[in-house]
């Protein structure tokens, strides 16, 4: 073979195998998690993974989020990242914990499934007037100083076991065109706080998918959607496991409100749910739908930590006047 094509060949081999050393934590492997891990930051800051190589994804996620590339391996910048937007630093929550915090301050909820650039946007132009440029943890950092010139400040606290809430099924549930797996949008109905302490806004996520599928059976029996409810997304980085247990049944049920609102009535549903497993409905008639708006409770799954704010006095009358915590459920202090 004639040295300069052999040449060429080794070139080509050491940018093959570059890259792979880069991605390497020190053990010489590539984590499996990393790509997984580099989705989910561009699902925060774009709404969704992004097009192009490994190095190209990350730089433009840091370049984004603090107008420069961070040192150190792609494993570690990666890392570095994540710990930002979920954690924080020392004495300093995370970038989505002070985003929803900022959101909470101006429109009374949270608007989890909008990307972070649209969300900074929608702050900007109420706070400032005008849609600003720069880095958006430097934009959301400016913003906060305005909201809370004392700082913001996060608190690690017990939310118990059984704690009733109440969420919105923000789209449309039928036995024809429902299937085991698929994902179901519900948000917080209210605020969820513990001794004045917020620990997940009105509009944050309740991760749900369907779990089983019947429809209309014979001798009138209805329609059957049974859901798996996975957690609550909490201010910071921690989800709270739920259930549709006995206690959010009889909240649901005893909930004038819920009942013959138009659009988001519960009647001629059932809702069932063994406790610590699942729930869902029983559609009267044949193959109906249960629509969006419609409301339930669900209830914490077993007592669990989270960090949450310690409302500021200046934004204690925005938590929601009804956070009575009772037997019918509500989100109490």
């Amino acid at each position: 073979m004639p040295r300069n094509v052999l040449s060429a060949l080794l070139v080509v081999l050491c940018l093959l195998i570059l890259p792979l050393s880069a991605l390497a934590d020190g053990t010489g492997e590539v984590p499996s998690g990393f790509t997984q891990s580099l989705e989910k930051v561009e699902t925060v800051l774009y709404g969704g993974p992004q097009a192009g190589g490994l190095f190209e994804r990350l730089a433009r996620a840091e370049k984004d989020l603090f107008g420069r590339e961070l040192p150190g391996s792609l494993v570690e910048r990666q890392n570095a990242l994540v710990q930002f937007l979920d954690r924080g630093t020392q004495g300093q929550p995370g970038f989505l914990f002070k985003l929803s915090v900022a959101e909470w301050a101006l429109f009374k909820k949270v608007s989890p499934e909008r990307f972070a650039a649209s969300r900074i946007e929608s702050l900007e132009q109420v706070l400032e007037g005008s849609i600003q440029q720069g880095p958006l943890s430097m934009r959301l950092e400016r913003m906060m100083t305005k909201l809370l010139p004392g700082g913001l400040q996060s608190t690690l606290v017990t939310v118990p076991a059984g704690r009733v809430f109440k969420v919105n099924l923000l789209q449309p549930l039928s036995a024809r065109y429902s299937k085991p797996g698929d994902r179901v949008k519900l948000e917080l109905a209210e605020d969820l706080s513990v001794n004045q302490v917020l620990v997940a806004p009105k509009g944050s996520r309740v991760m749900a998918s369907v779990e089983s599928v019947e429809g209309p059976r014979s001798f009138g029996r209805p329609s059957n959607v049974k859901l798996s409810f996975q957690g609550l997304e909490s201010l910071g980085a921690e989800t709270i496991p739920v259930v549709m247990g006995e206690a959010s049944k009889k909240a649901t049920e005893l909930d004038k409100s819920l009942v013959g609102a138009a659009g988001a009535s519960v009647a001629g549903l059932a809702l069932f749910g063994p406790l610590g497993i699942a729930g869902g409905f029983l559609v009267r008639g044949d193959d109906k739908t249960v629509p969006a708006g419609t409301q339930f409770y669900l209830e914490t799954a077993g007592e669990g930590q989270v960090f949450g704010y310690p409302i500021a006095k200046e934004l204690a009358p925005l938590l929601n006047s009804g956070n009575n915590a009772n037997s019918t459920g509500g989100v109490g202090n």
